[in-house]
């Protein structure tokens, strides 16, 4: 792996980590519990469209690993893995069909990561009653995800030659 690539995936990795420490500092707060801004996702989702699947799955994974030890508890880590793991796989999926955009995969992946709290929590809590909670989750993560996604957009559209050059660069190298 090229130094270049290295760093910018510790860059990222470092965004991630950032932004997931100051979601816990906000106190976004609806009446709804576990419901966050989930500003972290913004992270994978400029890395799914700029460096690459693999990559993009790799922060996230850690990005989720070392906030849990950093900022949370067992109980976090096993939650934001579910989620991001499920989001990451329909985000995934969502963008190799070419046929949505940026904001629609994000909403579809703040839904998923919502879904896959949610079964977690049933089965942690031992009670399947905690469905009935589901369509305020998908609310609650269409509309982060709708705004992500928006932030997300505007972030490729202007990193994208950044990253062109990059490449362009690695190849000269």
């Amino acid at each position: 792996m090229k130094t270049k690539k290295v760093a910018f995936l510790g860059v990222f990795l470092a965004l991630a980590l950032i932004l997931s420490y100051v979601e816990s500092l906000i106190p976004f707060y609806f009446g709804i519990p576990g419901v966050k801004l989930g500003l972290t996702n913004l992270i994978v989702v400029v890395m799914l469209y700029l460096c690459g699947t693999k990559e993009a799955f790799a922060i996230s994974m850690l990005r989720i690993m070392l906030s849990g030890f950093l900022f949370g508890n067992m109980f976090s880590i096993l939650y934001s893995a579910a989620g991001g793991l499920l989001s990451f796989l329909v985000m995934y999926a969502l963008k190799r069909t070419h046929k949505l955009k940026v904001i629609s995969i994000s909403v579809a992946g703040g839904v998923s990561h919502n879904i896959g709290q949610l079964i977690v929590a049933a089965f942690v809590v031992e009670t399947y009653n905690i469905f009935y909670y589901m369509p305020v989750l998908i609310f609650a993560g269409a509309l982060t995800g709708f705004l992500i996604g928006i932030l997300g957009q505007e972030f490729i559209f202007r990193f994208q030659k950044v990253f062109r050059e990059h490449e362009m660069s690695e190849e000269r190298d």
